[in-house]
């Protein structure tokens, strides 16, 4: 462009667009996966029926982080639920131990009465699955507000493609100091998006492969 010549930052400040873009589109894309994830999860350990969601890039950023929270505040509902009466069944110093995960044999086999009475279902992996979630429902909630807090923000009425492709957002024919304003403009809003979005997200995203390595190792020890 014939303005990059009296404005030798903008090529730049339009490479650092798109890759900001492309760090919230991995994002949003891993956030809906790790979501799945846990929909599959809830399916199988504790008999819920929570169906897959899918990130519409036709939708708006907004459209797609109410899909995403209301999934997630239905997740919330259930595990609200199952939590409030296991301690009920439960004795205190059970239920903590059922939090903490620091279950021995006997632990698990007393929780495991209690569980199947709330869920229909008693396994070693139910029980680890349920106490996680007991104990990380901050995590599930925080991410659900981050959500909200990126829908409501300036991208949130632009369709996700645009947002992802960063650069579409700035308007062709604008040229010279009126497009780098409105690169520098654009960047710092994907700065604030992002410092909000990427902490909360990558702890949601390592909790959710956490607990399935939980599972797995503390099905191994009860099988040993």
């Amino acid at each position: 462009m014939l303005s990059d010549i009296f404005y030798p930052d903008n090529p730049k400040r339009r490479e650092q667009l798109i890759r900001k873009g492309q760090e919230l589109q991995n994002l949003m894309r891993n956030n809906f996966r790790a979501t799945n994830q846990l929909n599959d999860a809830m399916n199988k350990y504790l008999s819920c029926s929570f169906e897959h969601i899918s990130l519409n890039e036709s939708a708006t950023l907004r459209e797609n982080c109410t899909l995403i929270m209301g999934c997630m505040c239905n997740i919330i509902v259930v595990i609200e639920r199952i939590d409030r009466e296991l301690k009920e069944k439960l004795e205190p110093t059970m239920y903590e131990k059922l939090r903490k995960l620091s279950l021995s044999s006997a632990d698990f086999k007393a929780i495991s009465k209690a569980l199947e009475a709330v869920c229909g279902i008693a396994t070693v992996e139910s029980t680890v699955f349920a106490g996680y979630l007991i104990d990380n429902v901050v995590t599930l909630a925080n991410i659900t507000k981050t959500h909200a807090v990126i829908g409501a923000g300036k991208f949130a009425c632009v369709r996700l493609a645009v947002v992802f492709l960063g650069i579409n957002m700035i308007v062709k024919d604008i040229i010279g100091k009126i497009e780098r304003d409105q690169l520098k403009k654009a960047l710092e809003e994907y700065d604030k998006v992002l410092d909000e979005f990427r902490p909360v997200s990558e702890q949601y995203q390592d909790k959710i492969t956490y607990v399935r390595v939980k599972i797995e190792m503390e099905k191994e020890d009860m099988l040993v």
